[in-house]
């Protein structure tokens, strides 16, 4: 008796095996091109722990009203901050850009255009990382060696591109959370809370932030902290996982 396989089992049969082929293929893709990446950079997400010092850290691509209250704050407690600058920001806003460069703060890359750096190749994020490297020498006539991933991704192409750039992956220890502009009070008690040994605090250009700024830097200094910036919190470590 001959056993005839019917057609719609025959045609499942076919898409199914040819399914688990492209699968298989796509796997071995994927981690042929995951194993070409040579990293040994590591994000840093804080300093020196043996230091009572902490840098916060401002990421900028909008925000621009809050800016000058938060350089006018520092100023007046003759604190540097470190600013992660947006590329497409700089270019509408060189102004402000002058104006942090010329009060003697940090300042490193935060890409140029502000999209999720893990939905790009290697290759993508690089001209990220080189097109804002370029347009904040131009304005500030600085050379920089400090990245912020938007959105904190650091995947391995990320990574790889800012290995290759010649900078240092920068993440951070404490999040303010203030992109969702929150209380005054809340953001304080997030720092205050939080606070350690070479922490690198994230910030915003936002409303609450510039309110909870001067009550931040009372605390902390009241706490026995010195403010730095990220190139001096980071001299003397490496990047850690």
């Amino acid at each position: 008796m001959t056993y005839v396989i019917p057609r719609s089992l025959l045609v499942k049969l076919v898409v199914g095996l040819m399914l688990a082929v492209v699968f298989v293929i796509t796997s071995v893709y994927i981690n042929s091109k995951t194993n070409d990446y040579q990293l040994t950079l590591a994000p840093i997400y804080q300093g020196d722990q043996e230091r009572r010092a902490i840098a916060l850290t401002v990421n900028v691509y909008w925000g621009d009203q809050y800016l000058v209250p938060m350089l006018e704050i520092m100023a007046e407690n003759n604190i540097k901050a470190t600013f992660f600058i947006g590329g497409q920001w700089a270019e509408k806003s060189p102004e402000l850009l002058t104006k942090i460069s010329a009060a003697g703060h940090d300042i490193g890359s935060h890409g140029y255009s502000h999209p999720h750096p893990d939905q790009l190749s290697q290759a993508g994020n690089l001209r990220e990382i080189k097109r804002s490297e370029k347009i904040i020498n131009e304005i500030t006539g600085r050379n920089i060696n400090l990245f912020a991933p938007p959105y904190g991704e650091k995947g391995p192409a990320v990574l790889a591109a800012t290995q290759e750039a010649g900078y240092q992956f920068i993440l951070w220890s404490i999040d303010t959370i203030d992109w969702q502009r929150p209380a005054p009070e809340i953001i304080i008690e997030r720092v205050i809370t939080q606070a350690h040994n070479g922490a690198i605090v994230l910030m915003h250009p936002t409303a609450p932030t510039v309110q909870a700024l001067p009550g931040i830097i009372e605390k902390l200094k009241n706490d026995g902290y010195q403010f730095v910036t990220v190139t001096e919190l980071i001299q003397n470590i490496q990047g850690d996982d």
